[in-house]
């Protein structure tokens, strides 16, 4: 994608943080105002750790979606909200998406910035494949998929592609694999390989209105 990159003030402290771990960041900036952002592969609790002190280093501001009980938590559970944390019921994922989609709408109509951040393998336990939410909210709201990763072993953070979805989906989880290709989690037998659980709807079926 082209266009003019929308960049960030970035945290000099997270970053020489990073660096202490052997960490690098690579970020280009955005290329629109809205969007959603993929981070893979989620394969251990440290990738929490990792993936705020890069988010802190580029400045970036994201929403993402955390499992419910976290929110419960004591001090934690404020913290998280705090940081962009949004509150999933797993119970209800289609009310979930549905609701995102029509957010990044109304954000989009009003000129403002939202970018949501997803682990698709929604667990850092091995499963075989992604959920589908990244898909539906990127393709029913039309915005584009940013892919981040998280690779241990060349110790980087790395957001530097963004595509817009066709629809297809065959093709576009093809694409994404072979950006990921290569990219090592912090154990590698527990990422999902980079296909979707379920068909995820097109956007003349479900878009929200």
């Amino acid at each position: 994608m082209q266009g003019t990159a929308i960049r960030f003030q970035g945290s000099r402290f997270a970053t020489a943080l990073l660096r202490l771990g052997g960490w690098q960041v690579h970020f280009d900036g955005l290329p629109a105002l809205q969007g959603v952002l993929v981070v893979y592969p989620h394969t251990s609790n440290w990738d929490f750790v990792v993936g705020i002190l890069a988010k802190w280093s580029m400045g970036l501001p994201l929403r993402f979606w955390a499992k419910d009980s976290l929110f419960r938590v004591p001090v934690f559970g404020p913290w998280l909200r705090a940081r962009g944390g949004v509150p999933v019921d797993r119970s209800g994922a289609n009310g979930m998406v549905a609701g995102m989609v029509r957010q990044m709408q109304e954000q989009r109509a009003a000129g403002n910035y939202f970018w949501l951040g997803v682990t698709p393998e929604g667990t850092r336990s091995a499963r075989p494949g992604w959920r589908t939410g990244f898909y539906r909210v990127a393709w029913q709201a039309g915005v584009p998929v940013g892919l981040a990763s998280l690779d241990y072993g060349k110790r980087e953070v790395r957001i530097t592609t963004f595509l817009m979805l066709t629809g297809d989906e065959t093709a576009d989880l093809r694409r994404i694999a072979a950006i990921y290709a290569g990219v090592r989690g912090m154990r590698p037998s527990q990422a999902a390989p980079v296909r979707l659980l379920e068909t995820a709807p097109t956007r003349s079926d479900t878009i929200v209105r």
